[in-house]
Protein backbone atom coordinates (compact mmCIF):
# COMPACT_ATOMS: atom_id res chain seq x y z
CA UNK A 1 0.00 0.00 0.00
CA UNK A 2 1.30 3.20 -1.23
CA UNK A 3 1.34 5.94 2.26
CA UNK A 4 1.73 9.92 0.75
CA UNK A 5 3.43 11.95 3.05
CA UNK A 6 2.43 15.05 3.01
CA UNK A 7 4.53 18.41 3.81
CA UNK A 8 3.49 21.25 5.35
CA UNK A 9 2.52 24.57 3.48
CA UNK A 10 1.68 28.54 4.15
CA UNK A 11 -1.15 29.03 2.86
CA UNK A 12 -1.28 33.31 1.43
CA UNK A 13 -4.74 33.86 1.98
CA UNK A 14 -7.52 35.95 1.05
CA UNK A 15 -6.73 38.86 3.17
CA UNK A 16 -2.82 39.16 2.59
CA UNK A 17 -1.38 38.71 -0.98
CA UNK A 18 -2.14 39.61 -5.06
CA UNK A 19 -3.14 36.83 -6.96
CA UNK A 20 -1.36 33.78 -9.21
CA UNK A 21 -1.95 32.94 -12.81
CA UNK A 22 -4.26 33.87 -15.44
CA UNK A 23 -7.95 34.99 -14.88
CA UNK A 24 -10.79 36.96 -16.61
CA UNK A 25 -14.12 38.22 -16.43
CA UNK A 26 -17.21 35.81 -16.62
CA UNK A 27 -20.28 35.83 -16.33
CA UNK A 28 -20.64 32.62 -16.08
CA UNK A 29 -18.98 32.81 -12.66
CA UNK A 30 -22.49 34.77 -11.76
CA UNK A 31 -24.15 31.53 -11.91
CA UNK A 32 -21.95 29.47 -9.60
CA UNK A 33 -20.78 32.23 -6.92
CA UNK A 34 -22.04 35.34 -4.91
CA UNK A 35 -19.98 38.22 -3.87
CA UNK A 36 -19.58 38.69 -0.27
CA UNK A 37 -18.45 41.38 2.10
CA UNK A 38 -16.97 40.74 5.35
CA UNK A 39 -16.92 43.65 8.34
CA UNK A 40 -13.18 44.37 7.64
CA UNK A 41 -12.78 47.96 7.08
CA UNK A 42 -10.60 49.39 4.60
CA UNK A 43 -8.98 53.11 4.14
CA UNK A 44 -11.60 53.84 1.56
CA UNK A 45 -14.11 52.61 4.06
CA UNK A 46 -15.99 49.43 2.61
CA UNK A 47 -15.08 46.13 3.93
CA UNK A 48 -12.81 43.07 2.34
CA UNK A 49 -14.97 40.96 -0.04
CA UNK A 50 -14.51 37.05 -0.26
CA UNK A 51 -16.76 34.63 -2.69
CA UNK A 52 -19.18 31.94 -2.02
CA UNK A 53 -21.40 28.90 -3.49
CA UNK A 54 -24.96 28.79 -3.42
CA UNK A 55 -26.03 25.01 -2.16
CA UNK A 56 -29.52 25.14 -0.72
CA UNK A 57 -32.08 27.93 -0.28
CA UNK A 58 -30.59 28.93 2.84
CA UNK A 59 -26.77 27.98 3.15
CA UNK A 60 -23.78 28.89 1.30
CA UNK A 61 -20.51 27.04 1.46
CA UNK A 62 -16.91 29.17 1.86
CA UNK A 63 -13.86 29.31 2.94
CA UNK A 64 -13.90 29.55 7.35
CA UNK A 65 -11.19 32.92 6.77
CA UNK A 66 -13.96 34.60 4.70
CA UNK A 67 -17.08 32.98 7.26
CA UNK A 68 -15.11 34.68 10.14
CA UNK A 69 -15.87 38.00 9.13
CA UNK A 70 -18.75 37.80 6.85
CA UNK A 71 -21.89 39.63 7.55
CA UNK A 72 -23.43 36.40 7.04
CA UNK A 73 -24.66 34.45 10.18
CA UNK A 74 -21.78 31.05 10.47
CA UNK A 75 -23.90 27.87 10.79
CA UNK A 76 -21.18 25.43 10.76
CA UNK A 77 -17.17 25.41 10.90
CA UNK A 78 -15.54 22.43 9.87
CA UNK A 79 -13.42 21.17 12.44
CA UNK A 80 -10.10 20.90 10.46
CA UNK A 81 -10.50 22.28 6.86
CA UNK A 82 -10.80 26.18 5.73
CA UNK A 83 -14.17 25.62 5.17
CA UNK A 84 -17.69 26.96 6.19
CA UNK A 85 -21.53 26.85 5.55
CA UNK A 86 -22.67 30.36 6.17
CA UNK A 87 -26.81 31.61 6.21
CA UNK A 88 -27.54 33.15 2.89
CA UNK A 89 -31.27 33.36 1.44
CA UNK A 90 -30.35 31.47 -2.38
CA UNK A 91 -32.73 31.75 -5.36
CA UNK A 92 -31.83 27.86 -6.18
CA UNK A 93 -34.43 25.60 -7.54
CA UNK A 94 -31.73 23.03 -8.31
CA UNK A 95 -29.30 21.23 -5.75
CA UNK A 96 -25.50 21.61 -6.94
CA UNK A 97 -23.99 18.17 -7.35
CA UNK A 98 -20.57 17.42 -5.62
CA UNK A 99 -17.14 14.91 -6.72
CA UNK A 100 -14.01 14.85 -6.10
CA UNK A 101 -11.72 15.14 -9.04
CA UNK A 102 -8.24 13.15 -9.39
CA UNK A 103 -4.34 14.38 -10.76
CA UNK A 104 -4.25 15.50 -13.61
CA UNK A 105 -8.26 16.37 -14.36
CA UNK A 106 -9.35 19.34 -15.77
CA UNK A 107 -11.07 22.41 -13.58
CA UNK A 108 -12.37 25.29 -13.32
CA UNK A 109 -12.74 28.13 -10.76
CA UNK A 110 -15.06 30.84 -10.17
CA UNK A 111 -14.82 33.67 -7.96
CA UNK A 112 -15.10 37.19 -7.41
CA UNK A 113 -11.93 39.65 -7.51
CA UNK A 114 -11.41 42.06 -4.70
CA UNK A 115 -9.03 44.25 -7.33
CA UNK A 116 -12.36 44.67 -9.74
CA UNK A 117 -15.46 43.06 -7.51
CA UNK A 118 -16.38 41.75 -11.15
CA UNK A 119 -16.62 37.85 -11.56
CA UNK A 120 -13.89 35.73 -12.87
CA UNK A 121 -12.57 32.62 -13.91
CA UNK A 122 -9.48 30.32 -14.28
CA UNK A 123 -8.73 27.00 -16.12
CA UNK A 124 -6.09 24.89 -15.12
CA UNK A 125 -5.71 21.19 -13.96
CA UNK A 126 -5.40 18.98 -10.64
CA UNK A 127 -1.25 18.88 -10.07
CA UNK A 128 -0.82 17.29 -6.27
CA UNK A 129 -2.20 17.16 -3.17
CA UNK A 130 -0.29 18.86 0.12
CA UNK A 131 -0.90 19.40 3.47
CA UNK A 132 -1.77 22.75 4.44
CA UNK A 133 -0.66 23.75 8.35
CA UNK A 134 -2.17 27.11 9.50
CA UNK A 135 -4.76 28.59 11.46
CA UNK A 136 -7.51 27.54 9.44
CA UNK A 137 -6.15 23.89 8.58
CA UNK A 138 -4.92 21.53 10.56
CA UNK A 139 -3.95 17.82 10.36
CA UNK A 140 -5.70 15.62 8.50
CA UNK A 141 -6.85 18.35 6.07
CA UNK A 142 -5.39 17.76 2.20
CA UNK A 143 -5.83 20.73 -0.17
CA UNK A 144 -5.02 20.08 -3.86
CA UNK A 145 -2.76 22.50 -5.65
CA UNK A 146 -3.69 23.08 -8.65
CA UNK A 147 -2.28 26.07 -11.75
CA UNK A 148 -5.49 27.63 -12.56
CA UNK A 149 -5.11 31.82 -11.46
CA UNK A 150 -6.10 32.74 -8.32
CA UNK A 151 -6.94 36.54 -7.03
CA UNK A 152 -7.25 37.68 -3.64
CA UNK A 153 -11.10 38.02 -3.23
CA UNK A 154 -12.03 34.39 -5.04
CA UNK A 155 -11.44 32.33 -1.58
CA UNK A 156 -14.64 30.86 -1.02
CA UNK A 157 -15.43 30.40 -4.64
CA UNK A 158 -16.23 27.45 -6.24
CA UNK A 159 -14.18 24.76 -8.08
CA UNK A 160 -15.58 22.66 -11.04
CA UNK A 161 -15.38 19.41 -12.36
CA UNK A 162 -15.46 19.60 -16.30
CA UNK A 163 -19.08 17.69 -15.63
CA UNK A 164 -20.22 20.55 -13.58
CA UNK A 165 -19.84 19.18 -10.51
CA UNK A 166 -18.44 20.91 -7.36
CA UNK A 167 -15.06 19.25 -6.95
CA UNK A 168 -14.29 21.84 -3.94
CA UNK A 169 -13.62 25.03 -2.30
CA UNK A 170 -11.11 27.92 -2.91
CA UNK A 171 -8.74 29.09 -0.27
CA UNK A 172 -5.68 30.67 -1.58
CA UNK A 173 -2.54 29.88 -2.95
CA UNK A 174 1.06 29.40 -1.83
CA UNK A 175 4.26 30.14 -4.11
CA UNK A 176 5.75 27.13 -3.75
CA UNK A 177 4.90 23.40 -3.24
CA UNK A 178 6.09 19.77 -3.07
CA UNK A 179 4.45 17.85 -5.80
CA UNK A 180 4.17 14.49 -4.48
CA UNK A 181 2.40 13.23 -7.83
CA UNK A 182 5.68 13.88 -9.20
CA UNK A 183 9.11 12.51 -7.74
CA UNK A 184 9.05 15.45 -5.14
CA UNK A 185 10.16 17.82 -7.55
CA UNK A 186 8.90 21.97 -6.73
CA UNK A 187 6.27 23.42 -8.08
CA UNK A 188 6.09 27.57 -7.93
CA UNK A 189 2.85 29.77 -7.65
CA UNK A 190 -0.07 27.79 -7.53
CA UNK A 191 -3.79 27.86 -6.43
CA UNK A 192 -5.32 25.63 -3.38
CA UNK A 193 -8.42 24.08 -2.51
CA UNK A 194 -9.96 21.93 -0.69
CA UNK A 195 -11.13 19.21 -2.23
CA UNK A 196 -14.93 17.26 -1.49
CA UNK A 197 -13.54 14.86 -0.21
CA UNK A 198 -12.21 16.25 2.83
CA UNK A 199 -15.49 17.79 3.93
CA UNK A 200 -18.27 15.27 2.16
CA UNK A 201 -19.43 14.16 5.17
CA UNK A 202 -19.05 17.04 7.33
CA UNK A 203 -21.20 18.98 5.01
CA UNK A 204 -24.18 16.42 4.27
CA UNK A 205 -24.22 16.43 8.52
CA UNK A 206 -24.90 19.58 8.58
CA UNK A 207 -27.22 20.84 5.78
CA UNK A 208 -29.81 17.90 6.33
Amino acid sequence: MKILIFLPVLLTLLLSGCSVGKYQYSSEAMKHVDLNFTGIPTVLGIGMMGSSIPITPEYSLTAAHVAKYSVQRVKAYHPYCDVAIIYHKNDIKDLPKFRSSEIGDPIKMYGYSFISAMPVESSGVNLTRTGIRNGWNKRPCVAMASNAGVVKGMSGGAVFNNDDTIGGVIVGYTSKVRNHANGQSVLKNVSLYIPYANFQQWLVANTL
